[in-house]
């Protein structure tokens, strides 16, 4: 079992919660050629080690948040609500 730490609702079971993928800056669609929007929908960095991800709480709250995640342990560093800044937060 996996422990998401919910911002607002504090730790949970990540079966409340469901994955929306690595967290990244999205590229305005009528800016970018195709194969670059391709590549912003199918191309994942996927690293084997710490990750920022996107996560919603579909069965508390309802929103939208971000966690460090260790993809090889599933540690959890941290989450936080978006517009929240992290130290440790890769650039997309």
């Amino acid at each position: 079992m996996i422990r998401i730490p919910c911002p607002n609702c504090g730790p949970r079971n990540s079966s409340e919660f469901s994955y929306f993928g690595e967290l990244g800056s999205r590229p305005a669609p009528d800016a970018v050629d195709p194969a670059h929007w391709r590549h912003y929908l199918y191309d994942k960095k996927n690293p084997a080690g710490w990750t920022t991800e996107k996560w919603y709480h579909a069965s508390g709250c309802r929103k939208f948040f971000a966690i460090e995640r260790n993809t090889l342990t599933n540690d959890v560093k941290s989450g936080r609500p978006f517009g929240v800044e992290s130290s440790s937060e890769e650039s997309s």
